[in-house]
């Protein structure tokens, strides 16, 4: 594989990640109305998806 074609990969999976974690947020605001104990899970779900867009950004710098 060409560092290019990584740097590429580990953009794509970061941008992913983000939007996910947008999302993620989103839903627990309006879920919070029918479950408070599952907003919390997906605000924490929300969070672990930061830290593994963290740790491919790492992974960028490190190519």
């Amino acid at each position: 594989m060409l560092k290019e074609e990584a740097n590429h990969l580990l953009d794509h999976w970061i941008e992913h990640n983000e939007s996910h974690c947008r999302s993620f947020r989103e839903w627990a605001i309006q879920i919070q109305e029918i479950s408070e104990k599952a907003a919390i899970d997906i605000e924490e779900a929300a969070k672990l998806m930061d830290k593994c867009t963290e740790m491919l950004k790492r992974a960028k710098q490190d190519l």
